[in-house]
Protein backbone atom coordinates (compact mmCIF):
# COMPACT_ATOMS: atom_id res chain seq x y z
CA UNK A 1 0.00 0.00 0.00
CA UNK A 2 1.00 3.87 -0.24
CA UNK A 3 2.04 5.61 3.20
CA UNK A 4 3.58 9.31 3.91
CA UNK A 5 6.58 8.48 5.90
CA UNK A 6 8.88 10.57 7.95
CA UNK A 7 12.09 8.92 7.42
CA UNK A 8 13.89 11.11 9.94
CA UNK A 9 14.10 14.32 11.88
CA UNK A 10 13.99 17.77 10.30
CA UNK A 11 13.14 16.82 6.93
CA UNK A 12 9.79 16.22 4.61
CA UNK A 13 7.85 12.96 4.51
CA UNK A 14 8.04 11.01 1.78
CA UNK A 15 5.22 8.65 -0.17
CA UNK A 16 6.08 5.48 -0.56
CA UNK A 17 5.07 1.60 -0.64
CA UNK A 18 5.11 -0.27 2.42
CA UNK A 19 3.48 -3.47 3.12
CA UNK A 20 -0.16 -3.53 3.99
CA UNK A 21 -0.65 -4.08 7.79
CA UNK A 22 -2.10 -7.52 9.10
CA UNK A 23 -3.81 -7.44 12.37
CA UNK A 24 -2.49 -9.35 15.21
CA UNK A 25 -4.90 -10.85 18.61
CA UNK A 26 -6.67 -8.09 19.73
CA UNK A 27 -5.70 -5.29 16.99
CA UNK A 28 -8.03 -3.63 14.18
CA UNK A 29 -7.48 -2.62 10.69
CA UNK A 30 -8.89 0.73 9.51
CA UNK A 31 -9.29 1.85 5.54
CA UNK A 32 -8.51 5.29 5.73
CA UNK A 33 -11.12 7.81 4.41
CA UNK A 34 -9.48 10.91 5.85
CA UNK A 35 -6.03 11.76 7.75
CA UNK A 36 -5.60 15.55 9.02
CA UNK A 37 -2.68 16.91 8.62
CA UNK A 38 -1.89 19.03 11.95
CA UNK A 39 0.49 21.73 12.53
CA UNK A 40 2.29 20.09 15.21
CA UNK A 41 3.45 17.55 12.19
CA UNK A 42 5.21 20.76 10.84
CA UNK A 43 7.33 20.85 14.62
CA UNK A 44 8.16 16.89 13.70
CA UNK A 45 9.46 17.48 10.57
CA UNK A 46 11.52 21.12 11.12
CA UNK A 47 12.69 21.39 14.86
CA UNK A 48 12.42 17.43 16.16
CA UNK A 49 15.44 15.63 16.64
CA UNK A 50 16.31 12.51 18.57
CA UNK A 51 16.53 12.71 22.09
CA UNK A 52 13.51 15.01 22.05
CA UNK A 53 10.87 12.42 22.44
CA UNK A 54 11.23 8.77 23.59
CA UNK A 55 10.83 7.43 19.52
CA UNK A 56 12.18 7.87 16.29
CA UNK A 57 11.31 7.92 12.66
CA UNK A 58 10.55 6.10 9.88
CA UNK A 59 6.81 6.26 10.94
CA UNK A 60 3.68 6.93 8.93
CA UNK A 61 2.61 10.39 9.75
CA UNK A 62 -1.28 11.08 10.65
CA UNK A 63 -2.52 10.75 13.79
CA UNK A 64 -6.32 12.50 12.67
CA UNK A 65 -8.26 9.71 11.36
CA UNK A 66 -11.41 8.15 10.15
CA UNK A 67 -12.34 5.29 8.18
CA UNK A 68 -14.05 1.74 7.68
CA UNK A 69 -13.09 -1.06 9.43
CA UNK A 70 -11.02 -3.37 7.31
CA UNK A 71 -9.97 -6.59 9.16
CA UNK A 72 -10.23 -7.54 12.82
CA UNK A 73 -7.32 -9.81 14.68
CA UNK A 74 -8.46 -12.52 16.90
CA UNK A 75 -10.44 -12.41 20.11
CA UNK A 76 -11.45 -8.80 18.49
CA UNK A 77 -14.78 -7.34 19.69
CA UNK A 78 -17.34 -4.92 19.44
CA UNK A 79 -16.45 -3.34 15.76
CA UNK A 80 -17.75 -4.90 12.84
CA UNK A 81 -16.27 -5.23 9.31
CA UNK A 82 -17.47 -2.32 7.18
CA UNK A 83 -18.25 -0.08 10.09
CA UNK A 84 -17.21 3.52 10.30
CA UNK A 85 -15.16 4.68 12.62
CA UNK A 86 -13.09 7.34 14.09
CA UNK A 87 -9.91 6.46 15.86
CA UNK A 88 -9.08 8.09 19.01
CA UNK A 89 -5.48 9.42 18.35
CA UNK A 90 -3.40 9.39 22.26
CA UNK A 91 -2.58 5.57 22.54
CA UNK A 92 -2.03 4.70 26.44
CA UNK A 93 -1.79 1.57 28.12
CA UNK A 94 -5.53 1.12 28.38
CA UNK A 95 -5.25 0.18 32.54
CA UNK A 96 -4.08 2.56 34.40
CA UNK A 97 -6.80 5.01 36.12
CA UNK A 98 -6.35 7.98 33.23
CA UNK A 99 -6.88 5.20 31.04
CA UNK A 100 -9.63 3.53 32.49
CA UNK A 101 -11.92 7.09 32.14
CA UNK A 102 -11.11 7.07 28.62
CA UNK A 103 -8.29 9.83 29.25
CA UNK A 104 -5.42 8.32 27.41
CA UNK A 105 -4.37 11.55 26.42
CA UNK A 106 -3.16 12.02 30.51
CA UNK A 107 -1.75 7.79 30.77
CA UNK A 108 0.27 7.33 33.81
CA UNK A 109 2.24 4.34 32.79
CA UNK A 110 3.43 5.32 29.52
CA UNK A 111 6.09 2.49 29.75
CA UNK A 112 3.46 0.13 29.16
CA UNK A 113 1.49 2.54 26.09
CA UNK A 114 2.43 1.03 22.78
CA UNK A 115 4.96 4.01 22.13
CA UNK A 116 5.56 6.26 25.09
CA UNK A 117 3.61 9.52 25.18
CA UNK A 118 2.80 8.68 21.18
CA UNK A 119 0.04 6.94 19.09
CA UNK A 120 -0.69 6.34 15.34
CA UNK A 121 1.56 8.67 13.59
CA UNK A 122 3.55 9.66 16.92
CA UNK A 123 6.06 7.40 16.57
CA UNK A 124 4.03 4.36 15.18
CA UNK A 125 2.26 4.58 11.52
CA UNK A 126 -0.51 6.66 11.22
CA UNK A 127 -3.31 7.21 9.07
CA UNK A 128 -1.58 9.07 6.17
CA UNK A 129 -1.88 6.03 4.24
CA UNK A 130 -4.56 3.46 2.20
CA UNK A 131 -4.54 1.30 5.62
CA UNK A 132 -3.93 1.86 9.48
CA UNK A 133 -3.25 -1.12 12.13
CA UNK A 134 -4.96 0.53 15.62
CA UNK A 135 -3.55 -1.70 18.55
CA UNK A 136 -6.94 -1.96 20.04
CA UNK A 137 -10.88 -1.51 19.47
CA UNK A 138 -10.91 1.00 22.31
CA UNK A 139 -9.12 3.17 20.60
CA UNK A 140 -12.37 2.83 17.80
CA UNK A 141 -14.79 5.42 18.09
CA UNK A 142 -18.32 4.59 15.92
CA UNK A 143 -19.42 7.42 14.15
CA UNK A 144 -22.75 8.53 14.25
CA UNK A 145 -25.11 8.21 11.05
CA UNK A 146 -24.06 10.90 8.29
CA UNK A 147 -21.24 11.65 9.50
CA UNK A 148 -18.08 11.19 6.65
CA UNK A 149 -15.14 10.09 7.65
CA UNK A 150 -13.54 12.87 5.97
CA UNK A 151 -15.30 15.61 7.64
CA UNK A 152 -14.91 13.26 10.80
CA UNK A 153 -11.21 12.93 10.91
CA UNK A 154 -9.94 16.19 11.71
CA UNK A 155 -12.36 16.46 14.76
CA UNK A 156 -10.61 13.77 16.13
CA UNK A 157 -7.59 16.26 17.01
CA UNK A 158 -8.29 19.35 15.39
CA UNK A 159 -11.89 19.33 17.21
CA UNK A 160 -11.54 17.36 20.28
CA UNK A 161 -8.42 19.42 21.78
CA UNK A 162 -10.11 22.26 21.67
CA UNK A 163 -13.51 20.86 22.69
CA UNK A 164 -11.99 19.58 26.11
CA UNK A 165 -9.95 22.96 26.21
CA UNK A 166 -13.63 24.39 26.14
CA UNK A 167 -15.26 22.10 27.82
CA UNK A 168 -12.84 22.65 31.21
CA UNK A 169 -13.90 26.05 31.45
CA UNK A 170 -17.78 25.24 31.11
CA UNK A 171 -18.78 26.87 34.45
CA UNK A 172 -17.23 30.06 33.58
CA UNK A 173 -18.55 30.41 30.68
CA UNK A 174 -22.20 31.57 31.64
CA UNK A 175 -24.45 34.05 30.41
CA UNK A 176 -22.76 37.24 30.17
CA UNK A 177 -19.39 35.76 29.82
CA UNK A 178 -16.94 36.50 27.08
CA UNK A 179 -14.05 34.02 25.38
CA UNK A 180 -11.03 35.02 23.37
CA UNK A 181 -10.06 32.45 21.06
CA UNK A 182 -6.51 33.78 19.87
CA UNK A 183 -5.47 32.14 16.91
CA UNK A 184 -8.51 31.30 13.89
CA UNK A 185 -6.46 28.23 12.42
CA UNK A 186 -7.50 24.54 12.36
CA UNK A 187 -8.50 24.31 15.70
CA UNK A 188 -9.23 28.23 16.79
CA UNK A 189 -12.29 27.92 13.83
CA UNK A 190 -13.44 25.10 15.30
CA UNK A 191 -13.17 26.58 19.07
CA UNK A 192 -14.93 29.09 17.70
CA UNK A 193 -17.74 26.74 16.84
CA UNK A 194 -17.58 24.91 19.86
CA UNK A 195 -18.11 27.85 21.87
CA UNK A 196 -20.92 28.61 20.23
CA UNK A 197 -22.67 25.38 20.33
CA UNK A 198 -22.27 24.37 24.02
CA UNK A 199 -21.71 28.07 26.30
CA UNK A 200 -23.61 31.53 26.30
CA UNK A 201 -20.67 33.16 26.21
CA UNK A 202 -19.62 35.96 23.83
CA UNK A 203 -17.05 35.12 21.43
CA UNK A 204 -14.08 37.36 20.19
CA UNK A 205 -11.50 35.84 17.53
CA UNK A 206 -7.96 37.18 17.31
CA UNK A 207 -5.88 36.43 14.16
CA UNK A 208 -3.36 38.16 12.36
CA UNK A 209 -4.86 37.47 8.85
CA UNK A 210 -8.01 38.91 7.26
CA UNK A 211 -8.90 35.50 5.78
CA UNK A 212 -9.05 33.57 9.14
CA UNK A 213 -11.36 36.18 10.90
CA UNK A 214 -13.69 36.48 8.29
CA UNK A 215 -13.84 32.33 8.60
CA UNK A 216 -14.41 33.45 12.36
CA UNK A 217 -16.93 35.94 11.86
CA UNK A 218 -18.62 33.25 9.69
CA UNK A 219 -18.74 30.61 12.16
CA UNK A 220 -20.60 33.28 14.88
CA UNK A 221 -17.44 34.85 16.49
CA UNK A 222 -19.37 38.10 18.02
CA UNK A 223 -16.41 40.15 17.61
CA UNK A 224 -12.84 40.15 15.37
CA UNK A 225 -9.54 41.44 16.49
CA UNK A 226 -5.69 41.90 14.91
CA UNK A 227 -3.26 41.47 17.70
CA UNK A 228 -2.33 45.27 17.19
CA UNK A 229 -1.15 47.91 19.81
CA UNK A 230 -5.10 48.62 20.17
CA UNK A 231 -6.53 44.92 20.84
CA UNK A 232 -6.03 44.86 24.67
CA UNK A 233 -8.56 48.09 24.75
CA UNK A 234 -10.41 46.62 22.59
CA UNK A 235 -11.20 43.24 24.00
CA UNK A 236 -11.53 45.06 27.16
CA UNK A 237 -13.58 47.78 25.97
CA UNK A 238 -16.39 44.98 24.98
CA UNK A 239 -15.72 42.95 28.20
CA UNK A 240 -16.82 46.08 29.92
CA UNK A 241 -13.46 46.94 30.93
CA UNK A 242 -13.56 43.69 33.26
CA UNK A 243 -11.53 41.56 31.04
CA UNK A 244 -12.28 38.15 29.00
CA UNK A 245 -13.65 35.00 31.10
CA UNK A 246 -11.64 32.59 29.24
CA UNK A 247 -8.56 32.47 26.58
CA UNK A 248 -8.13 29.89 24.70
CA UNK A 249 -4.26 30.52 23.03
CA UNK A 250 -3.61 28.50 20.38
CA UNK A 251 -0.65 29.65 18.51
CA UNK A 252 1.36 29.68 22.60
CA UNK A 253 3.65 32.36 21.46
CA UNK A 254 5.57 34.43 23.84
CA UNK A 255 3.07 37.43 22.62
CA UNK A 256 -0.44 36.46 22.43
CA UNK A 257 0.55 34.39 26.09
CA UNK A 258 0.88 38.33 27.28
CA UNK A 259 -2.13 38.74 25.15
CA UNK A 260 -4.47 36.12 27.13
CA UNK A 261 -3.03 37.65 30.60
CA UNK A 262 -3.38 40.97 29.17
CA UNK A 263 -7.32 40.81 28.78
CA UNK A 264 -8.29 38.15 31.52
CA UNK A 265 -10.58 39.05 33.89
CA UNK A 266 -9.98 37.87 37.73
CA UNK A 267 -10.92 34.21 37.79
CA UNK A 268 -10.66 34.08 34.36
CA UNK A 269 -8.69 30.73 32.65
CA UNK A 270 -5.83 31.16 29.99
CA UNK A 271 -5.20 28.24 28.61
CA UNK A 272 -2.12 27.88 26.35
CA UNK A 273 -3.06 24.93 23.56
CA UNK A 274 -0.43 25.97 20.77
CA UNK A 275 3.02 24.99 20.80
CA UNK A 276 4.77 28.04 19.67
CA UNK A 277 7.29 28.13 22.76
CA UNK A 278 6.70 30.99 24.27
CA UNK A 279 7.27 31.81 27.90
CA UNK A 280 5.55 33.85 30.59
CA UNK A 281 7.35 35.88 33.27
CA UNK A 282 5.10 34.65 36.00
CA UNK A 283 4.94 36.58 39.74
CA UNK A 284 2.42 37.24 42.56
CA UNK A 285 1.42 40.67 40.23
CA UNK A 286 1.71 38.83 36.56
CA UNK A 287 -2.10 38.03 36.23
CA UNK A 288 -5.22 39.10 37.50
CA UNK A 289 -5.66 37.28 40.54
CA UNK A 290 -7.31 33.96 40.49
CA UNK A 291 -6.51 33.96 36.98
CA UNK A 292 -5.07 29.84 35.88
CA UNK A 293 -2.75 29.79 33.54
CA UNK A 294 -2.08 26.58 32.31
CA UNK A 295 -1.94 24.25 29.43
CA UNK A 296 -3.76 21.08 28.06
CA UNK A 297 -3.26 17.97 26.08
CA UNK A 298 -5.66 16.57 23.19
CA UNK A 299 -8.80 15.02 24.95
CA UNK A 300 -10.81 11.80 26.35
CA UNK A 301 -12.23 9.42 24.46
CA UNK A 302 -15.68 10.36 26.02
CA UNK A 303 -15.16 13.54 25.10
CA UNK A 304 -14.86 12.63 21.36
CA UNK A 305 -17.95 11.00 21.26
CA UNK A 306 -19.81 14.01 22.45
CA UNK A 307 -17.66 15.94 19.98
CA UNK A 308 -19.04 13.29 17.11
CA UNK A 309 -22.41 14.11 18.07
CA UNK A 310 -22.55 17.98 18.08
CA UNK A 311 -20.57 17.47 14.78
CA UNK A 312 -23.61 14.66 13.39
CA UNK A 313 -26.17 17.25 13.93
CA UNK A 314 -24.56 20.19 12.05
CA UNK A 315 -23.53 22.25 14.88
CA UNK A 316 -19.25 22.01 14.70
CA UNK A 317 -18.47 21.38 10.57
CA UNK A 318 -15.11 21.22 10.39
CA UNK A 319 -13.50 23.96 7.07
CA UNK A 320 -12.27 21.38 5.43
CA UNK A 321 -9.25 21.38 2.21
CA UNK A 322 -9.26 17.79 0.74
CA UNK A 323 -5.82 16.28 -0.88
CA UNK A 324 -4.98 12.94 -2.65
CA UNK A 325 -2.30 11.01 -0.66
CA UNK A 326 -0.06 12.08 -3.45
CA UNK A 327 -0.05 15.58 -2.58
CA UNK A 328 0.14 15.52 0.98
CA UNK A 329 3.17 17.17 1.07
CA UNK A 330 2.33 19.63 -0.81
CA UNK A 331 -0.74 20.34 2.14
CA UNK A 332 2.12 20.91 4.24
CA UNK A 333 4.04 23.25 2.56
CA UNK A 334 0.65 25.08 2.26
CA UNK A 335 0.26 25.42 5.56
CA UNK A 336 3.67 26.24 6.60
CA UNK A 337 3.47 29.18 4.29
CA UNK A 338 0.44 30.16 6.40
CA UNK A 339 -2.19 29.76 3.59
CA UNK A 340 -4.00 26.87 4.54
CA UNK A 341 -7.29 27.98 5.42
CA UNK A 342 -9.46 25.68 8.28
CA UNK A 343 -7.94 21.71 7.98
CA UNK A 344 -6.51 19.98 5.15
CA UNK A 345 -7.42 16.47 4.99
CA UNK A 346 -5.97 13.78 2.93
CA UNK A 347 -7.87 11.06 1.66
CA UNK A 348 -6.57 8.14 0.45
CA UNK A 349 -9.18 5.69 -0.54
CA UNK A 350 -12.80 6.15 -2.19
CA UNK A 351 -15.79 6.79 0.39
CA UNK A 352 -17.86 4.24 1.32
Amino acid sequence: MRAVRLMEWKSDPVLVEVDDPVPGPGQVVVRIGGAGACHSDLHLMREFEAGLVPWNPPFTLGHENAGWVHALGADVSGVELGQPVAVYGPWGCGACPRCLLGMENYCEDVAHAPVPGGGGGLGMDGGMADLMLVPSPRLLVPLPDGLDPVDAAPLTDAGLTPYHAVRRSWPKLVPGSVAVVIGVGGLGHLAVQILKATTAARVVAVDTRAEPLALAANEGADLTVEPDASAVAVIRETTGGRGADVVLDFVGSESTIALGAAVSRFLGDVTVVGIAGGTFPFNFFALPYEVSLQTTYWGSRPELVELLELAARGLVRPTVTTFPLEEAVHAYHLMEAGSALGRQVIVPSARG
